[in-house]
């Protein structure tokens, strides 16, 4: 079989993972594993996912079972599923009042079973995998066992269907294996599916690209790779920082594929370890092209860390400890002058910047990346940056997660349709409520604090501010909404609220989803870490 070859239909076991603590990574970047393989997993006789084209509305996305309304998909990946503590879910919750889908490793034709600190749904992506119409859901489970390798790390693609969301058709799981054709077999603490994204390129293949930060290579300990996975017959290939074309090399801790974001047109890998010459993690990315080069990989465009390819500003140098690229965002634009989207602008969180004096105050920088594939920075972005709302602190850790949007793609894209939202999971409220956290609202071009805004638990956030609710830790979008996570604090107060992406400094939301309310069963456990 070819290196690129359809991966053969097999059953992999994974009998159970090592608890890691689902809020330690607001802090902490957890290595993961070569990507190096694909495991095609399915259960029983169920169809196959070609015969639910008939009836998928294309269109909307996320639209699982393709009515042509938006649904939402929320993990909960520390949930307990039949007696299995922190073994995760997912719920999709159906556009039109149409209920909620529970999906989990429990599922019926979902692959493998529940397991102790599995931790179902730690990532989530959507695209159309089989161009059949519905959207499909890429799940992460990064601390999946597989065999007796200790958290090597498992993503599952769940297939939408107008008639059973995620159970009508055999779940398709990708794993490290050494019969596999891209070779290699997982290792402990691998984590492979930490990050995922996808989207489908502007020649129609659909893509999925694994995160895989911790793999050990010749080049040392925890260098990191990505798997991209291509096409409706899930062709393969494994990228690292040794691969060519890609910049720089692959050295011990870079943890390449920490994060990724990904538009129709680019996608970008976070190497939040990356040492820019002596500064230890102080964080680099690099971007590709979806399009498969002649080497048989996505093609890459270019690298760069702090003050590596955006000039020499000193306010941009490389700190220790920085992590550049621990969190990322981009949204497609469409510059003046063109007739279409072309481009993307991308954000990338440096949640470790100390300004100053400040430790661990945070940061972001704002880019275009062109059609062409050159790179320029618009804007660097912290709450000491004239207009933006609010303070820098220590420990704020501004940027550990961002999510960006283009609400309006059919026009030439403006402040007012390019936004960005920021998390900024370490502010403090009040002495009483340390770590509360909150999200800022900034316009994606143009000058940040022109139409910014913020909000924090009980100043639009409608909970209470409380100790470590670390609000801003999982944010997702959509053309009409900001979705804002509070997975943990209080009991009473974890939800997804959905905010306007024009809403104003301490504005109420229009639409929360909450254990216990709406068809979504009571008792979460860390409810909207992620939100698609």
């Amino acid at each position: 079989m070819s290196a690129y070859g359809h991966a053969e239909a097999q059953r992999c076991a994974a009998p159970g993972s090592r608890q890691v603590s689902h809020a330690g990574r607001a802090w902490r970047i957890v290595a993961a594993g070569l990507m190096t393989a694909l495991c095609g997993l399915g259960l029983g006789a169920a169809g196959t996912p070609a015969v639910a084209a008939v009836a998928c509305t294309a269109g909307t996305s996320p639209d699982f079972n393709g009515d042509g309304v938006r649904d939402t998909a929320i993990a909960d990946p520390d949930a307990t599923v039949s007696g299995h503590a922190r073994a995760g879910l997912v719920h999709v919750v159906l556009g039109g009042g149409k209920g909620v889908v529970e999906i989990s490793q429990d599922t019926a034709n979902v692959a493998d079973a529940p397991e102790d600190g599995d931790q179902f749904g730690f990532s989530l992506a959507v695209y159309d995998a089989n161009k059949d119409g519905c959207s499909d859901l890429a799940v992460g489970i990064p601390y999946e066992d597989v065999g007796t390798v200790k958290d090597a790390g498992y993503v599952q693609v769940i297939y939408g269907s107008t008639t059973a969301v995620g159970s009508e058709f055999n779940s398709r799981g990708f794993i490290q294996g050494e019969t596999q054709p891209l070779g290699g077999g997982p290792e402990t603490d691998d984590w492979l599916g930490y990050a995922v994204a996808a989207g489908t390129s502007t020649t129609g293949f659909p893509f999925l690209v694994i995160g895989v930060p911790g793999e050990d290579g010749a080049a040392g300990a925890d260098i990191g790779v990505i798997g991209y996975v291509y096409g409706t017959d899930f062709q393969a290939a494994s990228v690292g920082q040794d691969t060519t074309g890609v910049w720089e090399d692959a050295e011990p801790y870079d943890r390449f594929g920490a994060s990724i974001s990904a538009t129709d047109r680019h996608f970008v890998v976070g190497a939040p370890g990356e040492s820019i010459g002596t500064v230890g993690f102080a964080g680099g990315v690099v971007a590709f092209r979806p399009s498969i080069n002649a080497n048989g990989v996505p093609d890459p465009l270019f690298g760069m860390g702090q003050a590596r390819t955006v000039g020499t500003n000193p306010d941009l140098a490389a700190q220790t400890d920085d992590r550049y690229g621990a969190a990322l965002a981009m949204a497609p634009y469409r510059p003046s002058g063109a007739a279409t989207i072309t481009d993307s602008v991308l954000a990338v969180g440096v949640p470790g910047e100390d300004l100053g004096t400040t430790v661990d105050a945070g940061a972001v920088h704002v880019y275009h990346v062109k059609a062409d594939g050159t790179v320029v920075l618009l804007n660097w972005v912290d709450q000491n940056v004239e207009g933006v709302e609010g303070d820098a602190e220590a420990g704020d850790f501004f940027g550990q997660e961002l999510a960006a949007v283009n609400t309006t793609t059919n026009v030439v894209s403006t402040a007012a349709t390019m936004r960005l939202a920021v998390g900024v999971p370490g502010e403090e409220a009040t002495e009483e409520a340390p770590e509360a956290g909150g999200v800022q609202i900034l316009p994606m071009i143009g000058a940040p604090g022109a139409s910014d805004a913020w909000i924090e638990p009980g100043n639009g956030i409608p909970s209470g501010p409380s100790a470590r609710t670390y609000a801003g830790i999982g944010l997702g979008s959509s053309p009409a909404l900001l979705y804002v996570g509070v997975p943990y604090g209080p009991a009473d107060g974890r939800a997804v609220h959905g905010f306007p992406w024009n809403v104003t400094s301490g504005g109420a939301p229009t639409q929360t989803w909450k254990p216990g309310e709406g068809g979504i069963p009571a008792g979460g456990a860390a409810f909207g870490t992620a939100v698609r």
